[in-house]
């Protein structure tokens, strides 16, 4: 690879300030291509993930633009729907969103001047990211026109976790979005997926001749960031819970978690306390569930500068996806929680990846997903030895010290490009 720096437009749905774990991840790495000298053009969408609309001081304008010492970043209305169920609604305006982010992508002009990073050249990348999977066919058709290469980074495969959640059952929109999918996965140049589960389905669906497109590039967690805490944070206090244990579930509250295991959870264990911190879709009927179930707790979103005390407050952390998921979904928040030395419980399919994770890290115990009893025994099992929740804890920390880290990611993409590009 050519150590000179490279000219990068980037097309995301979260970028910071926005909370979206997605976002934090595509924050980092290009913070890392700009400290590696990159130039870098961001095209995302307003902040609007903590309650799906726009941030207080941000609306007003369907298009912000603001100039960077290394680039630039566009931020686009994203058109958020009041209820995420309204699948209609959040087709059209991620329609919208990506079509507006497109036209900006093409607009973008270089850095001119005696500060600019990469002279006399046009744009050596298009990254987009999925979902929404609409991004990455813009993302391709901005590099068509831009005559660069395209890199599609894929989080979630799409529309496989929809369908098997049954959040999209009409055969016309599955059929309309596996087409699109596997149509987009054709033209990258790249395709960047999170595990070995997910490279495996995305060359299922390209065929053998296009197979080697398909990269693992993990996602990775900042330990700098995110440190072993006390476990009797301010936090906690805030919620009104004392020194019992608590089993915690943070992240995004949907109908893929099988997040009602953990009512029942608490129902059968009353001396620990079950901590559901996020929100989602399926955050309403979750309550509902739980309105006579006095142990369990609902938090909200925290910033992010208060992400290590908010995992630090649960002593046994829940990942869980509904059977056949894990397969093509990686939660990204599993890392986190292993740099708060915290241990974990995963209900999800064995032989995935955060199967795999939890066991090499040695950082806790994995059930199969939707078995209740088996979900209720391991967390019964870890509530009452606080020594192995420690020795747990502490194993993962150390697992992910020696993970990838932020600049190893933003150095694995570029590597992805050839020496020379035809627009050089």
């Amino acid at each position: 690879m050519s150590t000179g720096a490279r000219r990068l437009i980037v097309l995301c749905p979260h970028f910071s300030p926005d909370i979206a774990p997605t976002g934090k991840v595509m924050t980092d790495i290009v913070m890392q291509w700009v400290a590696l000298g990159h130039e870098v053009h961001v095209v995302t969408a307003l902040p609007w993930y903590r309650d799906h609309q726009v941030e207080p001081g941000w609306g007003g304008k369907l298009v912000r633009y603001e100039r960077t010492p290394w680039g630039s970043i566009t931020r686009i209305h994203p058109f958020p729907a009041k209820s995420k169920a309204n699948l209609l609604f959040r087709a059209v305006a991620f329609v919208a969103f990506s079509v507006i982010a497109g036209v900006r992508a093409v607009a973008v002009r270089r850095h001119t001047g005696p500060d600019a990073r990469v002279q006399h050249r046009g744009v050596d990348a298009v990254v987009a990211m999925s979902p929404p999977l609409t991004l990455g066919t813009v993302g391709w058709l901005v590099a068509r026109l831009r005559r660069t290469r395209f890199i599609f980074n894929v989080q979630d495969v799409f529309p496989d976790a929809a369908i098997a959640t049954g959040a999209v059952r009409n055969k016309l929109i599955i059929a309309l979005a596996s087409w699109l999918e596997r149509f987009t996965y054709r033209r990258a140049s790249a395709v960047v997926v999170l595990s070995p589960d997910l490279q495996r389905n995305v060359r299922n669906k390209i065929g053998a001749k296009l197979a080697e497109r398909v990269h693992v590039i993990e996602n990775f967690v900042d330990v700098a960031g995110i440190t072993p805490q006390d476990r009797l944070t301010p936090y906690r206090r805030e919620l009104g819970i004392g020194t019992e244990v608590v089993v915690m579930y943070a992240g995004n509250v949907g109908f893929s978690q099988s997040l009602e295991l953990l009512v029942e959870f608490a129902r059968r264990t009353p001396q620990v306390t079950v901590l559901i911190n996020g929100a989602g879709v399926a955050s309403a009927s979750l309550r509902a569930r739980a309105a006579d179930v006095a142990n369990v707790r609902f938090g909200a979103y925290q910033p992010e500068a208060r992400l290590a005390e908010v995992l630090a407050t649960g002593d046994i952390h829940v990942v869980s996806l509904r059977a056949g998921l894990a397969s093509v979904s990686v939660p990204s928040k599993t890392y986190s929680i292993l740099a708060a030395s915290r241990c974990v419980v995963a209900a999800v399919d064995r032989g995935t990846e955060i199967d795999r994770l939890v066991t090499r890290a040695g950082a806790g115990i994995c059930v199969a997903p939707d078995d209740v009893d088996a979900l209720c025994t391991a967390l019964g099992s870890l509530a009452g030895d606080p020594a192995r929740r420690l020795a747990l804890g502490s194993a993962g920390r150390t697992y992910v010290e020696q993970h990838p880290t932020a600049r190893d990611v933003a150095g694995a993409y570029v590597r992805l490009l050839p020496d020379s590009l035809s627009n050089s």
